[in-house]
């Protein structure tokens, strides 16, 4: 039996030729492979850019009745960014829903390979080579950092997460890798009593920035770096590496 990350079965049909998807970084994954397959996208998914596709709404709340209404026999989701209700009232629909949920970088690869072959009927794209290639040993640690990823409240990475894995694997220990969640909420006082050598600040979901962010910690080193290179589990994993590698280099200068 086939089935999704979350273990749902998938029956597949015939090649699907309307695909809709919830989800940033399989919306690259799916353009760069073959545009001509997206009749919908989220608000969010922002690559490639000049994707002409309907935009369907956010990855919480999509409106399913414009993602009924471009007759999709394919929505690809993901179970962190979308809800679970929303892939049942597809189903419910009649719509086939194929769900990655990866929480490492070899995670994200397998599941990847796995929704081409199963779900989308099309050949493997070498992006998933290349990054499996470029991520395949693991740094060994070298500095202690904390990674907000919302302000007001703070909220920050803790155990489990794709975003960590990315980082664990560039040198990067997590200091609130022992949270017993995988966005814990938490205030500057807790997180600086955590002794961080680093302050990592993407910006997204966030936008933290230069002005935004690193002020509120006393000068501790910042690494100011792109969202959709920490979190996207898709082609720009292959981009990712070298890029956050330089990022946190320089931030420890």
């Amino acid at each position: 039996m086939i089935t999704d990350d979350l273990g749902e079965p998938f029956t597949p049909t015939t090649r699907p030729r309307r695909v809709v998807s919830l989800v940033p970084s399989t919306t690259e994954a799916v353009a760069l492979a073959d545009p001509g397959l997206l009749v919908g996208v989220t608000d969010y998914c922002t690559h490639p850019p000049g994707l002409e596709a309907e935009r369907v709404g956010g990855s919480k709340y999509p409106k399913i009745d414009r993602i009924l209404a471009l007759r999709p026999d394919l929505v690809l989701a993901n179970a962190e960014e979308n809800r679970r209700a929303d892939a049942e009232a597809l189903r419910a629909a009649g719509v086939a829903v194929w769900t990655s949920f990866p929480r490492t970088v070899p995670e994200s690869l397998t599941s990847a390979a796995a929704m081409f072959e199963h779900a989308l009927r099309l050949p493997e794209p070498a992006w998933i080579g290349e990054a499996a290639e470029l991520w395949r040993e693991p740094a060994p640690p070298r500095v202690r950092a904390v990674v907000p990823i919302w302000r007001r409240p703070w909220m920050v990475l803790g155990a489990g997460t794709f975003a960590g894995d990315v980082l664990r694997r560039l040198g990067v220990v997590n200091a609130f890798e022992d949270a017993a969640e995988p966005y814990p909420r938490t205030d500057v006082e807790q997180i600086l009593a955590r002794e961080p050598e680093l302050l990592v600040l993407p910006d997204e979901p966030y936008a933290f920035g230069a002005v935004d962010g690193p002020e509120a910690f006393g000068g501790l080193p910042c690494a100011l770096i792109s969202g959709r290179h920490l979190t996207w589990h898709g082609p720009s994993l292959v981009e990712a590496h070298g890029l956050l590698s330089r990022r946190l280099a320089d931030a420890l200068r």
